[in-house]
């Protein structure tokens, strides 16, 4: 069965929308979108690594993100404002690895592979590592659920509840950092902070609870890869773009019918 490439792009693509769905949950409420954006651009620079040092893609990007992801907690405390600090890093973070893979010894590698994906040239290894990452990330976020949840609705609360708000700030970074690292190939770098926050804020209207908003952001992700990749075959569309606009209509459908519920 795994080697049809369809089954094997569907089954990539719902490891990735099970493992984004409840952490996206956690980057809209807590606006971690800019964020998230500036690791996924860091990813390119984890690319050129992972090629330059012959590492398996996913460990030169786990690496970069990480990186990244610290050095914004670390200068979070600079006069410059954190909006400024995420640009500056993000886009120089992008820059420098798209010339750095330019720049890499042998054939000229299209760098439009990490920023768009390409879910339909996913291999066996690759599901081993999305579904294994994407498995850790659910580990990761049901551990600390409730630490993560009482952070979100209050710092403050968290340390009267005996929770370190730092400590589970880093295990926020650490998912989202393994989720780029895994979903890399299937909708890229541009497109990965999409697949977190499209699919999370379409669930809300529809949820009552935190937890069903994780477990819907999850399935809308799932829908969404489905109606993105017959999308592309049908139209001869990219499938990653494809993947992220099919959730950008389950988004308007949501939010229509939460309105329509108000009223």
């Amino acid at each position: 069965m795994l080697d049809d490439f369809l089954v094997r792009a569907a089954l990539a693509g719902i490891g990735v929308a099970l493992a984004a769905g409840p952490l996206g949950a956690f980057v809209v409420w807590r606006r971690l979108a800019y964020f998230g954006d500036a690791t996924a651009h860091a990813s390119i620079l984890g690319v050129a690594l992972a090629l330059a040092l012959s590492l398996p893609l996913s460990a030169g990007v786990l690496a970069v993100c990480l990186a990244m992801a610290l050095a914004i907690s670390g200068l979070a405390e600079r006069k410059l404002g954190p909006d400024a600090i995420l640009g500056v890093l993000a886009y120089s973070a992008l820059a420098f690895g798209l010339v750095a893979v330019s720049l890499l010894p042998g054939p000229r590698i299209d760098p439009g592979v990490f920023l768009f994906g390409d879910i339909l040239a996913v291999t066996r290894t690759d599901l081993a590592i999305i579904w294994g990452g994407g498995a850790a990330v659910l580990a990761l976020i049901a551990w600390r659920w409730p630490a993560l949840l009482t952070m979100t609705v209050s710092p403050e609360l968290a340390r009267a509840a005996g929770f370190d708000p730092r400590r589970e700030g880093l295990v926020l970074t650490l998912a989202m950092a393994l989720v780029v690292a895994v979903a890399i190939k299937v909708v890229g770098a541009l497109l990965i902070i999409a697949l977190l926050i499209i699919p999370a804020a379409a669930a809300r209207p529809l949820s009552r609870s935190p937890e069903a908003m994780a477990v819907g952001a999850a399935a809308v992700g799932v829908v969404a890869t489905g109606l993105g990749i017959l999308m592309s075959l049908r139209l001869d569309t990219p499938t990653g773009p494809s993947i992220v606009c099919a959730a950008a209509v389950i988004f308007a459908l949501t939010h229509l019918t939460g309105a329509l519920r108000r009223t």
